[in-house]
């Protein structure tokens, strides 16, 4: 063991002494063709610039275009022109392989260029599905292969207000009713939705099965699973749920405008 440390330990002063050595100021400048005992920065600059131009190549050219649009992939926040402009900067470095000779350079942005086409696809069609996702229909039909069927009787109250939420219910068959806003959901309509979205999980209103009937349910462990899954989910209950808000807002106001044309007018109303 001691031999051992003591063998590592001169390898590795000597690893150190060969980099400092081969790292000294005048070694670099011999190797630049300058003289360290008299050295100018004219001669600096003039040396650097000869270094510049001998290297001057159309192969050198690619790569250095070809690094600007790596960089700027760095820069970008989105990811469709980040994958467009990685795959020119790939295509910019290919062409700097063969020119040059440099096997590992061709083959590696070479196999980078397949990848960054197929990403790109994908995300074009999520966004395309996510656009359908908010012009068609959002029954949320597709979902039915995760849900599990369950059957109520006239008179079962599927959940009550403030009760804990765990599931979302799609309805099949049979009529339910929202008791506190007295509207009745036909099949094909969502419930139980908005207590996925509320902070602590609560039903917002009671459902009460007034017609025999079938629904479809699923747990929001489920959901959540989906979600992760399938970003287009996510996008589209976004939809789904922005609709059932809009639908309340207008409805509340229907009710507002209908008591307010049934009370009779006062003084403050003269005024306004």
């Amino acid at each position: 063991m001691k031999f051992s440390s003591v063998d590592l330990s001169t390898i590795l002063d000597r690893i150190l002494d060969t980099a400092a050595d081969n790292l000294r100021i005048a070694k670099i400048l011999i190797q630049m063709g300058l003289d360290p005992n008299n050295i100018t920065y004219d001669a600096l600059f003039s040396r650097l610039l000869e270094i510049v131009l001998a290297n001057i190549t159309l192969a050198n050219m690619f790569a250095l275009v070809g690094a600007i649009f790596l960089v700027a992939t760095l820069l970008m926040q989105t990811i469709v022109p980040l994958r467009v402009a990685n795959m020119v900067g790939c295509m910019f470095f290919v062409a700097y392989g063969a020119l040059s000779g440099n096997v590992g350079a061709f083959f590696l942005y070479l196999l980078l260029l397949p990848i960054n086409a197929i990403r790109l696809r994908q995300m074009l069609n999520l966004i395309k599905r996510a656009r359908i996702a908010t012009e068609g229909d959002t029954s949320l039909e597709w979902l039915k292969p995760f849900m599990t069927e369950r059957r109520y009787r006239r008179g079962d109250k599927l959940f009550r207000k403030d009760d804990a939420a765990s599931e979302m219910f799609l309805t099949v068959t049979g009529t339910f009713l929202v008791k506190e806003i007295g509207v009745e959901l036909p099949p094909g309509r969502l419930m139980g939705e908005l207590g996925f979205l509320t902070p602590n999980q609560r039903r917002t209103a009671t459902v009460e099965c007034i017609e025999d009937g079938q629904v479809m349910t699923i747990t929001y462990e489920k959901l959540l699973e989906i979600y992760f899954q399938n970003p287009q989910f996510g996008y589209y209950f976004l939809v789904l749920t922005s609709q059932r808000l809009l639908e309340n807002i207008s409805r509340l106001e229907g009710v507002v405008a209908q008591e307010k044309a049934l009370r009779p007018p006062t003084a403050a109303d003269d005024i306004a």
